[in-house]
């Protein structure tokens, strides 16, 4: 079955730096779209970037660009979430997803909606502080 385990959450002070890693097993996952989501207090769970395993092409919320960095070792098949310029409003439970891929280009659902994404990590607490 399919697991994916996340880690690298913790405290840290505005303008610091975090990675993220999504450990993922039980498929080959060369086929799969991987995403990181996150979800505040009292909010609804939000896109914040994903990659194409198979070729790599990379997807960011507006939120994020520029300052987080999604990316993937085939070797280790884990995702990694770089986190960088870290703000307070990116305080959060970070999740990994994953999904399978499709052989065109992908539209902004496929990759951004929580909702096709049929597998999911536990989710790592981020909390940056003021």
């Amino acid at each position: 079955q399919v697991q994916l385990v996340e880690s690298g959450g913790g405290l840290v002070q505005a303008g610091g730096s975090l990675r993220l890693s999504c450990a993922a097993s039980g498929r080959t996952f060369s086929s799969y779209i991987m995403g990181w989501f996150r979800q505040a207090p009292g909010k609804e769970r939000e896109f914040v970037a994903a990659i194409r395993w198979s070729g790599g092409s990379t997807y960011y919320a507006d939120s994020v660009k520029g300052r987080f960095t999604i990316s993937r070792d085939n070797a280790k098949t884990t995702v990694y979430l770089q986190m960088n310029s870290l703000k307070p409003e990116d305080t959060a439970v970070y999740y990994c997803a994953a999904r399978l891929d499709f052989i065109r280009p992908l539209g902004y659902s496929d990759y951004a909606a929580a909702g096709k994404y049929d597998y999911w990590g536990q989710g790592t607490q981020v909390a940056v502080s003021s």
